[in-house]
């Protein structure tokens, strides 16, 4: 998968939106030994949901539908990666295909030491 800075915050990872179709057919053309299976992102951590759809899953969202028609693929073989223990339930409203919940399984992690 490749991952999706949709928020655009500095202190998370991910190609920058607009560089998505140059990376996706990147990887389709010149790296035979992976496999691109879709796009994830990590939403806007306390995103009230109260407030309407999550902008950051309706960026990945619009940016599947980009990709796929700039190079000619299937939507529906296109999955998306959104969604975490705190608002898994809404990112498969909105089309999720695959949801991260560690912490509500194992619990939070422990806080890092500097």
């Amino acid at each position: 998968m490749v991952q999706v800075n949709t928020s655009q915050e500095e202190e998370k990872n991910g190609c920058d939106i607009v560089e998505v179709s140059t990376l996706v057919k990147y990887i389709l053309d010149n790296c035979p030994h992976l496999k691109f299976l879709g796009l994830m992102t990590i939403g806007m951590f306390g995103y009230n949901v109260a407030d309407g759809p999550n902008p950051d899953f309706l960026r990945l969202i619009s940016c599947r539908e980009k990709i796929c028609k700039e190079l000619n693929m299937d939507i529906k073989n296109i999955e998306l990666s959104m969604g975490m223990s705190n608002d898994y339930e809404h990112a498969i409203e909105l089309g999720s295909t695959n949801v991260r919940v560690g912490s509500a399984i194992f619990g939070s992690r422990p806080q890092k030491t500097t």
